[in-house]
């Protein structure tokens, strides 16, 4: 008891967890267990066993189980949102976390308190520790861990129902655990973890249908065919209804469309999947009158060769309006404006997620007022992890023009001390700067194969009467002035060793929600150098953060210190 009392602390139960992240033995047995999803499930139900559940007691928690590539955050936090508002209390799981390890556990779209967390974190760790053999692994690694934790917290706190999103994949993901889900949800599809997922879409849509259960109706929105193939013979398998979401466009009115709290075109589609959802869960539950409960589906023998039938639309109440309107996922399209520096933040990190975040960006900077004298600077903050394909996602972002492309670690600082919710045992600070470097040369490759046609790389470049400021030819909208010393010779890429030294940089001390002391010993190359008068010099710097969703929870952290608090 005495032992409880002395850890018993927040502080001490994020250090704790922090010793449960992935390991190489950890991994070895991952591998191991892949081919065979009963093996996975089977460690998962023990652990949850040892900490005092059985899977059985999960189905008392009415879950929404959502999986996919892209969206399926957003399209998670659209069904709790709307959920919420019919004054239902809501649980919410999902990963990563961008800030706080707190904010992968909800209740009532808020992150648990520090107080909830230290409790249900030592309760279950507790009885982990005082269950362990030589017959198993004496704890779950970091995510399994936090899911079991998630359910005790979910059934302990008796939340109405419970929003899970898939970790990774679907059919060996540590949530697939549930039994009996109220409904299932498939966001849009895409290339992503192809070393645990597979390198086809096929195998990825394999992967996701794992959720499907026996007789629980799922929704997808419009897919590849090939994906839809696949997700359509899944179902047929584990004899459960899947029925493609129509666009958002079906639920509106001409004259009163949807408004949504998340921005870019692509988050209609979620929207429309988590309408589905909640429509299907109020209806099972009694929340709506009963001309929506009158099952509207075919059966669900599906032929495999025909289409997918399209789940009803339907027009939407107010309760279901104003929850998409009062949605908010922080690092998910998002705009900070802080004085001279707009910020705008995307965790995207896939082919298809980079592709929806050039959209949106380019959309949402030619909206913004353009300054009088044009000295507009555009700036890519980037890192990506995994296995991802960098090059192909850094030539995505080539329409955007920017002036500077800046790589860093997913590092707030270059210690990690202190900083415990973002500490990563699994990489260190040599090999993920390796990783910054491998991505800057892919981007200078870009650049210079890019260079015959770019006014930014040409030679050619100095416009007569200028008084001595070099005239670029404009990039985006009105041209730029700069400095002679300031043009870039090759490329216009820098690497720093963490978010807070290329913040500070980019920043140039004119934001005044970040002025952190200059780090020392830091010299900076000439690129640097010009780039730094340069962003003095601008009227207006603009700066998208994507490529990881740990780069812009770092991003976050240090723009706005409340969300630590």
């Amino acid at each position: 008891m005495e032992r409880r009392k002395i850890r018993d602390t927040f502080k001490d139960a994020i250090r704790t967890l922090n010793t449960l992240q992935t390991n190489a033995s950890y991994l070895e047995q991952v591998k191991r267990e892949r081919g065979d999803p009963q093996a996975q499930l089977e460690a998962m139900s023990g652990f949850l066993e040892r900490s005092g559940l059985k899977v059985e007691d999960l189905d008392q928690l009415n879950i929404i189980h959502v999986t996919g590539t892209k969206g399926k955050g957003s399209a998670c936090a659209f069904t709790e949102r709307i959920l919420r508002n019919y004054g239902l209390k809501t649980g919410f799981y999902s990963s990563p976390h961008l800030v706080q390890v707190r904010e992968r556990i909800r209740i009532n779209g808020q992150p648990i308190s520090k107080e909830l967390f230290s409790k249900y974190f030592w309760q279950v760790y507790n009885r982990l520790d005082e269950t362990k053999d030589s017959n198993h692994m004496a704890m779950p690694a970091y995510f399994r861990f936090l899911t079991i934790m998630a359910f005790h917290v979910f059934l302990q706190e008796k939340v109405d129902l419970a929003v899970m999103e898939v970790g990774i994949g679907g059919a060996y993901d540590c949530t697939n655990i549930i039994r009996k889900p109220v409904v299932c949800g498939v966001s849009s599809l895409g290339i992503d973890h192809t070393s645990i997922l597979g390198d086809t879409i096929e195998k990825i849509a394999w992967q996701k249908a794992g959720i499907f259960k026996p007789g629980v109706p799922a929704f997808t929105v419009p897919q590849p065919e090939r994906s839809l193939e696949v997700l359509r013979e899944r179902a047929q398998k584990n004899s459960s209804p899947l029925y493609l979401c129509p666009d958002l466009d079906a639920f509106e009115d001409g004259d009163t469309p949807l408004q949504l709290g998340l921005a870019g075109d692509h988050q209609r589609s979620n929207a429309a999947l988590a309408l589905q959802l909640s429509r299907l869960w109020l209806g099972r539950h009694g929340y709506l009158d009963n001309g929506l409960l009158k099952d509207p589906w075919p059966s669900s023998e599906l032929p495999t060769k025909r289409p997918l039938p399209v789940a009803p639309a339907f027009k939407p109440g107010k309760a279901m309006a104003q929850g998409l309107q009062a949605t908010v996922w922080l690092g998910r399209n998002q705009v900070l404006r802080h004085g001279p520096v707009t910020w705008y933040i995307d965790g995207a990190h896939t082919t298809s997620s980079i592709q929806a975040c050039v959209r949106w960006f380019r959309q949402a900077a030619f909206n913004e007022e353009k300054p009088a004298d044009g000295s507009e600077v555009r700036v890519l903050l980037f890192n990506v992890t995994g296995d991802r394909d960098t090059a192909a996602l850094l030539k995505l972002l080539l329409p955007c023009q920017f002036d500077y492309a800046v790589f860093c670690p997913n590092f707030t600082e270059v210690s990690t001390v202190g900083n415990a919710d973002q500490q990563n045992f699994n990489v260190t600070l040599e090999n993920v700067l390796t990783r910054c470097l491998q991505n800057q040369s892919h981007w200078n490759r870009l650049m210079e194969a890019k260079g015959g046609q770019d006014p930014w790389l040409s030679v050619s470049t100095e416009v007569e009467g200028v008084g001595g400021w070099l005239k670029q030819a404009p990039l985006h909208g009105p041209p730029l002035f700069v400095p002679p010393s300031a043009r870039p010779l090759n490329s216009n890429s820098l690497v720093f060793p963490c978010i807070s030294h290329a913040l500070q940089w980019i920043t140039q001390g004119r934001d005044l929600h970040f002025q952190p002391p200059a780090p020392r010993g830091l010299h900076l190359h000439p690129v640097a150098s010009s780039g730094a008068v340069l962003l003095k010099e601008a009227v207006a710097i603009r700066v998208l953060a994507t490529g990881s969703l740990h780069l812009v929870g770092g991003v976050l952290k240090l723009l706005d210190p409340s969300l630590s608090q």
